[in-house]
């Protein structure tokens, strides 16, 4: 199935590493024009060296302004992919306030602020659009000492919905991506430990986690003609898990 995305302007946020760095890497294969924001500039020159057509955004998302204005100056924007996230593992009672602001700030916050900006911009140039938010299982199965990274997905999975609903009239198509546990080099660190990951993979019917790629195939799908129909819809990337 071939794909491209010539002519094209693509938003990644959380771009300079993991699964954002791989989405941004095969958008620009696709033939995109892909602007990579993060709030490392390190590591965004380092994906720049690798692929110097790359355009870089230094902004931390946690701050309103600062992102709106940085995303209004790269416009034209026609594909989002709302990737960059946090997550923490505690306990309901051992969650601060500075961990809730944090994370509900990052996971949920900038997503509303990345998506209604440039939404904005599609509107008023009148213009098609997709954007897919990278959610996670976890936004509809619970997983132990995860409560507020569970409580964040599941409002991205919310808004996405609600969002499909608004601006399905504009030929805006918006869907989120919800994987298991993704091998990125943080997630080979801490799930290799078959204290963590075993219990995880026994729930799992493949028996395996997800690689990287195999989420930046399913957003690559979303953001392209071929998902044409599809809007409103939380696809899992999770091997059966929520099958169970």
């Amino acid at each position: 199935m071939e794909i491209n995305f010539k002519g094209k302007r693509a938003l990644v946020t959380g771009a300079a590493q993991g699964i954002g760095r791989g989405i941004a890497e095969k958008l620009l294969q696709c033939g995109a024009t892909v602007i990579a924001l993060d709030v490392s500039k390190p590591a965004l020159d380092q994906l720049k060296t690798q692929c110097p057509s790359v355009e870089l955004l230094v902004v931390d998302l946690s701050n309103w302004s600062a992102t709106a204005d940085a995303i209004k100056s790269v416009f034209p924007i026609d594909l989002v992919v709302n990737n960059a996230g946090i997550a923490t593992i505690d306990p309901l009672t051992s969650i601060t306030e500075d961990q809730f602001d944090r994370m509900f700030t990052v996971n949920v916050k900038a997503l509303i602020n990345v998506t209604k900006t440039a939404i904005g911009d599609m509107v008023a140039r009148k213009s098609s659009g997709a954007i897919v938010n990278i959610s996670s299982q976890a936004s509809q199965a619970a997983l132990l000492n995860h409560t507020l990274y569970c409580a964040t997905k599941g409002a991205i999975d919310a808004f996405t919905r609600a969002t499909a609903l608004e601006y399905g009239p504009h030929n805006i198509r918006i869907n989120c991506v919800n994987p298991t546990v993704v091998m990125t080099e943080l997630g080979r660190k801490i799930w290799s430990d078959p204290k963590m990951g075993e219990p995880m993979l026994a729930k799992i019917p493949l028996k395996r986690f997800a690689e990287i790629e195999n989420v930046v195939d399913a957003v690559v799908f979303l953001l392209s003609d071929k998902a044409a129909m599809i809007t409103g819809s939380c696809l899992p990337v999770d091997g059966g898990f929520l099958a169970c």
